[in-house]
């Protein structure tokens, strides 16, 4: 079993990553535009899936959906309930969720099918809970063709590469559309957007990778050192940048 006090501790880690990420300016518009491809909202039943700490879930609130959000980390759904205590947020799995067949008008997952154990399940789920006529919206990073400006750069792919293979589904945002073709959705779009990222904030989301990466055995302790050095210098004369390309996908059901 894991360690209670050690998962809570790298959830909190996690919220202040996502909190300095989610308030850049790309962030915040392509959050709006993932709302707008929802279409109309107003008394809409929306389920933000992976809601974590309730900022998308409250905004979907602002704009007059009926907003639902759910998590299985119970760190993520307290640090919502206590940012947002009017928000209707849940401990629920994405193939399980807590709600009658047709009932949502809108679904929307955010940087969550690349850790899902069975993303197909999660899509069907989705299809499940969804009225004839519902949106869709998946949102998320490409884990393998992130950019980090380096002075080192075979050392910066084998990091990024790494630090990709340590995750479920690295590559599923690519695979996005064709996902909702094959459950069925139809009027797909898909759109790329790039993150730029040059805020000093980003260098623990850059630790991590290097880390990771130290951890699986691809970078030895050194290089991986030498790489979070050279990231933070960068940092501190204002020349980080790292470069993240996000799928969204939008289909009707």
């Amino acid at each position: 079993m894991p360690d209670t006090h050690t998962a809570y501790t790298d959830s909190e880690k996690l919220i202040r990553m996502l909190d300095a990420a989610e308030t850049m300016p790309d962030a915040v518009t392509l959050r709006a535009r993932s709302y707008q491809l929802l279409r109309p909202l107003s008394g809409a039943t929306v389920i933000d899936v992976g809601c974590g700490a309730g900022r998308a879930v409250a905004e979907l609130a602002v704009r007059g959906a009926r907003a639902i959000g759910v998590d299985l980390d119970p760190a993520m759904l307290a640090a919502a309930r206590n940012r947002f205590p009017d928000l209707d947020v849940r401990a629920a799995d994405a193939a399980e969720l807590p709600l009658d067949d047709g009932q949502a008008h809108g679904y929307r997952a955010d940087k969550v099918y690349h850790v899902l154990p069975e993303p197909a399940a999660a899509l069907a789920e989705a299809r499940r809970v969804l009225a004839p006529g519902g949106r869709i919206v998946l949102l998320g990073q490409d884990w393998d063709t992130i950019v980090v400006d380096s002075d080192q750069s075979d050392l910066t792919r084998r990091i990024v590469h790494a630090r990709a293979d340590t995750v479920p589904h690295p590559r599923i945002a690519r695979a996005y559309r064709n996902l909702l073709l094959d459950h069925g959705f139809r009027n797909v779009e898909l759109e790329v957007h790039t993150m730029i990222f040059t805020d000093a904030a980003m260098l623990p989301m850059v630790a991590a990778h290097a880390d990771a990466a130290r951890q699986t055995g691809a970078v030895s302790a050194d290089e991986a050192e030498a790489w979070t050095d050279e990231q933070a210098r960068r940092a501190s004369s204002g020349r980080l940048l790292v470069a993240i390309p996000m799928f969204l996908a939008a289909g009707t059901r």
